[in-house]
Order: C-alpha cells, then sequence, then structure tokens
C-alpha cells in the first residue's frame, strides 16, 4: 500500500533560527519557499539528497512541544549518516550540542541525538 514517506512536517517557533538550522547547519537544500499571508505563515519544503524530506511551518504563537519527560506521538526524527563522528563534529563546529555516542544493542551501529532549534529530538544514527 504504501511506497515510501512522502514528508515530515515540523512546526517552530522562530523560523529564521529554524530556516538557518535546517538549511545552514543540516544542509538540507530548499525546493520552495512560501509565505501563506493569510495564516501569517511560512511553508519552506526541504530536501536531502534530492529528495523532499521536510516540510518547516512557521505559524504565530504555536504551543510548546512536550518533550522532557517524552509525550505519546512522534519522538524524533533520524539521520542516516556514514560517518557519526564527522557528523558529530561539523555539528559541535556550529555549537550543537549531541548526546554521547552509544550503540544499538541489537544492531551493534553507533547513534546519538540532539535538538533542533526547538527542542525537537533528532538522532544521528551511522551507516
Amino acid at each position: 500500500m504504501f511506497k515510501s514517506i512522502h514528508h515530515i512536517a515540523i512546526i517552530c517557533s522562530n523560523y529564521a533560527v529554524s530556516k538557518h538550522f535546517y538549511t545552514e547547519i543540516l544542509e538540507l537544500s530548499i525546493i520552495q519557499e512560501i509565505y501563506r499571508a493569510e495564516r501569517n505563515s511560512y511553508k519552506l519544503d526541504l530536501a536531502l539528497q534530492s529528495k523532499y524530506v521536510i516540510e518547516l511551518f512557521s505559524f504565530p504563537n504555536p504551543p510548546k512541544r512536550p518533550s522532557k519527560p517524552e509525550a505519546v506521538g512522534l519522538r524524533h526524527l533520524a539521520f542516516a549518516v556514514a560517518n557519526i563522528d564527522v557528523a558529530i563534529q561539523h555539528l559541535h563546529s556550529h555549537q550543537i550540542v549531541t548526546e554521547p555516542i552509544r550503540v544499538d544493542e541489537f544492531t551493534g551501529k553507533k547513534f546519538t541525538f540532539f535538538t533542533d532549534p526547538d527542542g525537537l529530538p533528532l538522532e544521528l544514527y551511522e551507516e
């Protein structure tokens, strides 16, 4: 029935800060950016390796995301990386804090977590 994940929608509290984070630090490319005046809202379509992956939305005064303790719902987004140490070094060069590297007990693969500007948990998972 399903072919793939089409995209993931994220609502941010500060559009300029989140746009910078996802495009300049995480290096996702912009497909299109739309300002919707009737909603006072931006919609930024982002791609990874030329594949549409994230819709970044801004809305006036969105509620905070419950995170700690973790709430029911989407837990995190995970990005596959070839070399976790290189990816972590890149994040650290932009003052992004990462958790210590862990090893998946079932796959033996390395992974770690960090957060976006609104505290959304993001994961790096070494392939």
